[in-house]
């Protein structure tokens, strides 16, 4: 054998080997860093054979590719447009009578802290004010001075037993629905009413993230509050009342905890 057959060989043998290592390189830096791929959103084992996740949510390669999902019908100048001018009207005193109902059952006082959690441009907190309950405001992806904050329904920015009431009819835009539900019952005070409005057995809009298959899925989601009424409801889409209200004293099992975000 030739004194330069071995050599040749070897590069021979490394012409083929290197496009396969430059490929791998290639692979690994333009895959995620390490802080972007835990912040990716993997599916999740079901909360509840009542809760049935959508297909599109398991989409969201981050969660503010969810938010700004939710942005989008939110700010959408078409909807706004609607919310603040014919609907304003018909939906503050759909709520009003809604909300004046809950104070016949002494379910809501003038004197109680309320929260509106997915508010929009913030009928629900006019119509709270209209009752009587002037300490009101909501919450929302974006804010809708003076009657609606800027804030997340999964991180609420408000400290522990703030509120007296709480009132939400958007469970079904929860992509963490049990973070949805941790929230509200930490900032509720022990005592305090939540009143959700849901729809069951009904698809909603294209930027709904969940679906509720059984009241249980969601009466089961707030371990921390009893049953006062679950009722049927006609509220713009909307089949079911569910009212609960947070136990005076927590046991270790049903001790309040909001799980941690991607």
């Amino acid at each position: 054998m030739r004194a330069d057959a071995k050599p040749r060989r070897a590069f021979l043998l490394l012409l083929l080997i290197l496009p396969f290592f430059l490929f791998l390189l290639y692979s690994y830096s333009s895959s995620p860093t390490p802080s972007a791929a835990a912040a990716l959103l993997l599916p999740t084992v079901p909360l509840s054979p009542y809760i049935r996740m959508r297909r599109g949510a398991s989409a969201y390669r981050t969660y503010d590719d969810y938010l700004k999902h939710q942005l989008a019908k939110t700010l959408s100048p078409r909807l706004r447009r609607i919310w603040s001018t014919r609907d304003w009207h018909r939906k503050v005193a759909a709520f009003a009578a809604v909300f004046s109902r809950l104070q016949s059952a002494n379910l809501l006082s003038n004197t109680s802290r309320a929260l509106c959690v997915g508010a929009r441009l913030g009928q629900e907190v006019a119509a709270l004010r209209l009752v009587g309950v002037a300490d009101s405001v909501g919450i929302d992806l974006a804010p809708a001075p003076p009657l609606v904050l800027q804030g997340d329904f999964h991180r609420q920015p408000f400290p522990d037993a703030r509120f007296d009431f709480e009132f939400s009819n958007v469970f079904d835009h929860a992509l963490y629905p049990a973070r949805f539900a941790a929230e509200i019952e930490r900032t509720l005070r022990p005592g305090g009413v939540a009143v959700l409005h849901v729809a069951v057995h009904r698809r909603g809009d294209r930027y709904s993230a969940n679906d509720l298959m059984d009241v249980k899925g969601l009466i089961g989601l707030f371990g921390g509050c009893e049953v006062v009424e679950v009722s049927k409801v006609d509220a713009f889409g909307l089949d079911t009342e569910v009212i609960l209200r947070k136990k005076m004293k927590m046991t270790m099992e049903n001790k309040i905890s909001s799980p941690a975000l991607p």
